[in-house]
């Protein structure tokens, strides 16, 4: 299918949101005294993409019929999510600072019942693909014509539940459904690889009839590119493993298991934010 160009201009300021987004995971992870910023931040340019760049949701009416349904199956790492809804707009930016708190719209799973812009509670890991795929098949028996986008972690794709869903969505053929791996080859225990591997993927995935495309889940030029070539074949579900680096815009944290859960204390929260500003200067 043909793509539409997107220009530097539009690139740079997906980067900058990337950015921004990873600055406010390590402001709520400060704030809180707890959270899950490796897999937060490892994260942050496909939500930048999903977010402002490609779903079709709506602030200003967030239960829209035909609106596009985004699950963030691994929802330990909500804030940043939390993060993309409150810049997309649909609660104030000032709520991510009371991440974890008793009230907050800013649970430590996410609670749809409880944050603007959630279309499923998460964070018990391997559901999100089920929950997704039922959602996928009701816009076909409503007639709806939105989209169904999942992101799961690496580790997670050890759940059984997560290959049931697999041979169930390729046999309904649910091509308004795409799942996207966030495949930072760590999870809490330790690298995926030596937990339970769950190479060779793409092989598996494309056996289980899924159409698969990896990219550089940095690299914003691929995401969007990707994303807007979804879905990559008719009647097929897509799939897009992104490679990419847990921790990834603070050089401490990179690929480091211990970032998995980690509290960040005032020096780590200024140098983490010097690095950040620093990285986004050096495109300018």
């Amino acid at each position: 299918m043909a793509l539409r160009q997107v220009t530097k201009e539009e690139l740079d300021r997906l980067r900058e949101m990337a950015r921004i987004l990873r600055c406010d995971v390590i402001r709520m992870v400060h704030a809180s005294g707890s959270g899950h910023p490796g897999g937060s931040l490892s994260a942050a340019d496909i939500m930048a993409a999903l977010y402002f760049h490609f779903l079709r949701v709506d602030p200003g009416n967030p239960l829209a019929p035909d609106r596009d349904r985004f699950i963030l199956s691994k929802g330990h790492c909500c804030p940043v999510h939390y993060a993309a809804l409150a810049r997309r707009g649909f609660f104030p930016v000032a709520e991510l600072l009371t991440l974890r708190r008793l009230g907050s719209v800013c649970q430590g799973h996410p609670c749809m019942k409880k944050t603007p812009g959630l279309d499923m509670t998460s964070g018990s890991l391997g559901n999100g693909l089920s929950i997704g795929a039922g959602m996928a098949l009701g816009a076909r028996l409503d007639g709806r014509t939105y989209r169904v986008f999942v992101m799961v972690g690496d580790g997670e794709m050890q759940e059984g539940m997560i290959w049931e869903a697999l041979m169930s969505s390729a046999h309904l053929q649910l091509g308004n459904l795409c799942l996207i791996v966030d495949k930072n080859g760590l999870q809490v225990d330790g690298p995926v690889a030596e937990i339970v591997s769950i190479d060779p993927l793409p092989e598996k995935l494309r056996d289980f009839g899924w159409e698969v495309r990896e990219i550089d889940g940095h690299d914003m030029g691929a995401i969007v590119d990707t994303l807007d070539a979804v879905p990559f074949v008719a009647g097929k579900p897509s799939m897009i493993i992104a490679h990419t680096i847990k921790g990834k815009g603070f050089k401490p944290a990179e690929d480091r298991v211990d970032w998995h859960y980690q509290p960040v204390n005032k020096e780590i929260l200024e140098a983490a934010l010097a690095e950040l500003r620093a990285a986004m200067e050096g495109r300018r």
